[in-house]
């Protein structure tokens, strides 16, 4: 259903409200400062407060940079598993700028463990970030997102390719994020006359965070992944079309590229040639990722 609303380079979020979970790094600090060079403004909901001893950056960096790029923000200390620190947010970005015309559900929690030793604890955790979180921050940003000029919800999530390996490898990681899809699936279909549009993005290729480097095979595999700037432009795509024709799509970062007539990706590689570039998961024909210590 999706319909391009003129090039890209001609679009602009200026003068939009995003509400984001995390963002403090990685895809979601890029869509962010993506969004900031149209001189958007960002509210981030995110609990590094304090620098954490694996992981660059915190909210307040990140707003920094925001406001560096030409965009505005308001860094939220909180937790996106707190019912209030999500109204919270939502209430301080609808008071600094007077409403919201977007929500990224970034925030996602990773862990691969099986079955037998991934603990109920560690269960929660995945389901409260990922599918729950999704659910609650939209939730909490609908009345903004109703009265919105073009409003857009978008997911970081992947297709929903029910392959039995993956829910086979990795069961209650690939339950948290179907979940956000299948939120996705059901926010377009119940705002769709309210023209409030709800996409997922996920990438073709693994993207260079601190989680692949950190959980996925440290440097070698962030060598064969691509930048973040990749998810943050096929974002931008997105959320400046028309919300009433660009609504139900799980859209792969290459693929809105593609159509918006970018034909060289070299620029998006960390090393490496195309051919040596890993596919991220759920996606056909993509390996099942290893864990730490296997």
């Amino acid at each position: 259903m999706t319909e391009k609303a003129g090039h890209m380079d001609d679009r602009s979020l200026s003068g939009k409200t995003v509400v984001m979970s995390g963002g403090s790094r990685g895809i979601g600090l890029a869509i962010a400062l993506r969004a900031a060079a149209d001189s958007a403004r960002v509210v981030l909901l995110a609990k590094t407060g304090d620098p954490h001893p694996k992981l660059e950056g915190t909210v307040y960096t990140a707003a920094q940079q925001i406001a560096a790029a030409g965009g505005s923000a308001v860094p939220v200390v909180g937790d996106l598993r707190s019912d209030a620190d999500v109204e919270r947010a939502v209430a301080e970005a609808a008071q600094a700028f007077g409403g919201i015309d977007i929500v990224v559900n970034n925030a996602s929690a990773l862990n691969l463990l099986p079955t037998a030793t991934m603990s109920m604890k560690q269960y929660d955790l995945l389901q409260d970030i990922n599918t729950r979180g999704t659910f609650a921050l939209t939730r909490a940003a609908l009345p903004y997102l109703r009265a919105a000029a073009n409003p857009h919800i978008l997911t970081l999530s992947p297709p929903l390719n029910v392959e039995p390996r993956w829910f086979g490898h990795s069961l209650a990681y690939t339950l948290s994020k179907y979940g956000m899809s299948l939120c996705t699936l059901g926010f377009a279909e119940e705002f769709a006359e309210q023209g409030i549009a709800a996409n997922s993005l996920w990438p073709r290729i693994t993207i260079g965070t601190a989680a692949v480097r950190n959980l996925l095979g440290g440097d070698t595999a962030v060598r064969r992944a691509r930048t973040p700037d990749i998810m943050a432009d096929a974002a931008h795509a997105i959320l400046t079309r028309d919300s009433r024709a660009c609504t139900g799509n799980f859209y792969i970062d290459e693929d809105v590229l593609r159509a918006e007539g970018v034909t060289d990706f070299s620029r998006y590689r960390l090393g490496g040639t195309e051919e040596e570039l890993d596919l991220d998961f759920f996606l056909p024909g993509a390996p099942l990722p290893g864990r730490p210590g296997s």
